[in-house]
């Protein structure tokens, strides 16, 4: 129960941070802008006005006007201390059933009866009589309160946004999702954890700003919320699932974990060996992928190339006799049946740009980093892909 409980909760964080970026896609002036916990859980500020909307995503809730109450009657005290402001209020929930509950028009006696009276340790209390409000404040209130209980579900809401980002990216389905959206979670994330209300909003121009960028952001949330099965499938249908290989240079620079294993390195290079590579006499051209393997210690790589000379498989590594001086060009040697190449393993981080230069051949880099990418070069496809875990590279390959 506790764990469907934490799950709901985790859900319900989503829905709110899905609907502060839905809501700064719509905006319909680029300076108009969107707070983050304020007022409420999303203030929409433009210069006519400003709404606070109140958040609640109850996919396994019935409605009923109790769920509601609280939230009213918190707008409604915050309404009569700011008299003179120009406030919007909306309570805005997704639940499973009920809402033929709601009247479509609410009068000053339903929302006395059912939002503004209720009983907290055996007292009644009646929220407009405390707050000593006239019936026309109330109706002014009522004016300014919009209830919404048939909001998008969770999966609506996620295609609304990924539809408003293509639009404005002009950019396709996988785009939309890994890089801008991704982005975005994480840019509202960021800003949720700001303590001044002002650093807690953002406008919807620096906004699109912001996220307008292909080099993914790493972003936990996103992970977590998509699940990393389904993100792992995801980035491989888009990168790695080709029946036909061209016979590009490819380099896989892998950030490798502390959990991570010899054994499971070498079992992992075997793997990108296998994949990435061609070897059969029918084809007319046979290549080999390259391997770089970031924050492994020279004791450690060391280990996984024992273990790979003990399985007979073939690599190089740059260096072409003891104690040899680093050579570029020893990696540049084209495969052949003479010198049945498996893998061409690349030793130290300021390496990768000396082979890159002394190649002539399409040359591919896939990245894969925890944090922040550890590699930088434009000059070639360069694809940067976050992990939780080195081990989420079997799953993606």
């Amino acid at each position: 129960m506790k764990n469907r409980e934490a799950t709901d909760t985790i859900k319900g964080y989503f829905y709110q941070f899905d609907l502060f970026i839905l809501q700064l896609l719509n905006l319909q002036n680029d300076n108009d802008s969107v707070c983050i916990e304020g007022i409420e859980d999303i203030d929409i500020n433009t210069v006519d006005d400003t709404t606070a909307i109140q958040c609640k995503y109850y996919a396994k809730t019935e409605y009923n006007h109790s769920v509601i109450a609280k939230p009213i009657r918190l707008m409604l005290k915050h309404y009569s201390e700011n008299p003179k402001k120009k406030l919007n209020y909306k309570i805005y929930g997704f639940y499973s059933s009920g809402q033929s509950k709601l009247p479509q028009i609410i009068n000053i006696d339903f929302a006395k009866e059912k939002f503004l009276t209720y009983i907290e340790n055996r007292i009644k209390h009646q929220e407009h009589i405390e707050l000593k409000l006239t019936d026309d404040q109330i109706e002014g209130f009522l004016k300014h309160l919009f209830i919404v209980i048939n909001a998008l579900e969770y999966c609506k809401q996620e295609e609304a946004i990924f539809g408003e980002i293509k639009k404005i990216f002009k950019c396709n389905d996988f785009e939309a999702k890994h890089f801008y959206y991704s982005n975005a979670l994480h840019l509202v994330k960021e800003l949720s954890t700001k303590h001044i209300t002002e650093e807690r909003t953002i406008t919807k121009t620096d906004f699109i700003s912001k996220i307008n960028t292909k080099e993914p952001l790493f972003n936990i949330w996103f992970l977590k919320k998509n699940g990393i099965k389904s993100y792992c499938n995801s980035i491989k249908s888009e990168y790695f699932s080709k029946i036909n290989i061209s016979p590009y240079d490819r380099f896989f620079l892998i950030e490798c974990d502390e959990t991570i294993t010899e054994i499971e390195l070498k079992t992992l290079i075997l793997k990108i060996s296998n994949n990435w590579s061609k070897n059969s006499k029918r084809e007319p051209t046979i290549f080999c992928p390259y391997v770089y393997l970031h924050n492994v210690n020279k004791s450690k790589l060391l280990s996984v190339k024992n273990a790979l000379q003990s399985d007979n498989i073939a690599f190089i590594d740059g260096f072409e006799f003891e104690y040899a001086n680093f050579n570029a060009m020893s990696f540049c040697k084209k495969r052949n049946y003479s010198n049945l190449l498996n893998i061409k393993i690349i030793n130290k981080k300021e390496h990768i740009d000396d082979i890159l230069n002394k190649l002539t051949n399409t040359r591919e880099i896939y990245q894969f980093y925890f944090s922040k990418s550890f590699y930088s070069n434009d000059e070639h496809k360069h694809i940067k892909i976050p992990i939780e875990e080195t081990k989420n590279i079997f799953d993606i390959i």
